[in-house]
């Protein structure tokens, strides 16, 4: 449900939200609807849309990053959601997310100020344009160290609307999530089945922190976003009111289904040389990799961030805590037969 006092948007409002079919973007879309709002939403034409089977919802098919489709998207609309992302791919290049990420940013605000009566437009980036954290806890104004392509292409959208913004008087806000998880969600899912092994594999010696937010609190966050005066020209980290380490992840779900769970330190370094092996036979391919760099990095990376900009200005607390969040979530992939005991 909606809470009213997050969403001030007045019943009937045309709104659209991009990325509709994803994660995230069904939590939000599913919340708009059942608040009475007229809505749109964008997805690609082989995106399903069968999990708003039964809603009034008007669908526009099309990649976000061509000129008609969002002409046509955006057409009489007071706000935008932009949550469209593009996937992390071997066969994806950096025109892909450029694509994704930066055009379509550049065509939806150029189209929103052409309508009379629009109102916000509401940016999802990533915590990942900061990149590994030297000194945390981070705030919005870390310094910026993106680590691929997906990454990089978020930054230059967000610079870019920036400056754009700057120059038209655009109301805007965007918002940095931290690793989105819930029930639903699979990209957590393989590190939720390790925990449930005799041993858990952790490389390298550091503390491998991870910052979480559950879905329904970057989404309740986005809507305060979308009409909370304070929140206009301004960037908000997204997450939960702390990190945790990976590890710690693992005990949480291992402990709430009576299992054991032992850590087993691995040395990174043969998995950077695994992982840039494997993509360098793998890319010419357009196969997806058994392991990449990117992957054996994130356990050498801590993410831990700074929630109080999105606390003391847009008002808003998490509603989930780590531990009641993971064991909700572990609980429905058991449920759902994802996860087996």
């Amino acid at each position: 449900m909606v809470d009213g006092k997050m969403l001030a948007i007045p019943l009937g409002t045309p709104v659209l939200v991009t990325g509709a079919t994803g994660f995230a973007g069904i939590d939000l879309t599913k919340k708009l609807v059942a608040a009475g709002l007229r809505v749109s939403a964008l997805a690609r034409k082989t995106s399903n849309i069968t999990p708003f089977d039964g809603l009034d919802i008007r669908w526009i098919r099309g990649d976000v990053f061509n000129d008609e489709v969002i002409a046509d998207a955006v057409a009489g609309q007071e706000y935008v959601f932009h949550l469209a992302a593009a996937f992390r791919e071997a066969k994806s290049t950096e025109k892909d997310y450029w694509n994704v990420h930066v055009r379509s940013t550049q065509l939806i605000v150029q189209e929103a100020l052409k309508q009379p009566s629009f109102k916000r437009y509401v940016h999802v980036s990533t915590v990942g344009v900061h990149g590994h954290i030297e000194t945390p806890p981070a705030t919005e104004e870390y310094p910026f160290s993106p680590g691929d392509d997906y990454q990089r292409t978020k930054l230059e959208a967000e610079l870019w609307l920036n400056g754009f913004a700057a120059q038209t008087g655009l109301s805007y806000t965007i918002i940095r999530p931290a690793a989105i998880y819930g029930p639903g969600d699979r990209r957590l899912l393989k590190l939720f089945k390790m925990a449930l092994k005799p041993f858990f594999p952790l490389l390298g010696d550091g503390k491998c922190l991870y910052h979480l937010i559950h879905v329904d609190d970057l989404t309740n966050c986005l809507l305060v976003a979308a009409t909370h005066p304070r929140a206009d020209g301004e960037t908000f980290i997204c997450g939960a009111e702390e990190s945790i380490g990976i590890a710690d992840i693992g005990h949480v779900v291992a402990d709430s289904f009576g299992k054991k769970m032992r850590v087993l330190r691995l040395p990174i370094g043969p998995f950077y040389w695994a992982g840039d092996l494997c993509e360098m036979i793998c890319r010419p391919l357009h196969i997806e990799p058994p392991i990449y760099r990117r992957r054996a990095a994130f356990y050498a990376k801590d993410r831990s961030f700074d929630v109080s900009k999105m606390k003391n200005v847009l008002g808003y607390r998490p509603r989930h805590e780590n531990k009641e969040g993971i064991i909700e979530t572990a609980r429905w992939y058991v449920e759902h037969g994802w996860l087996h005991l």
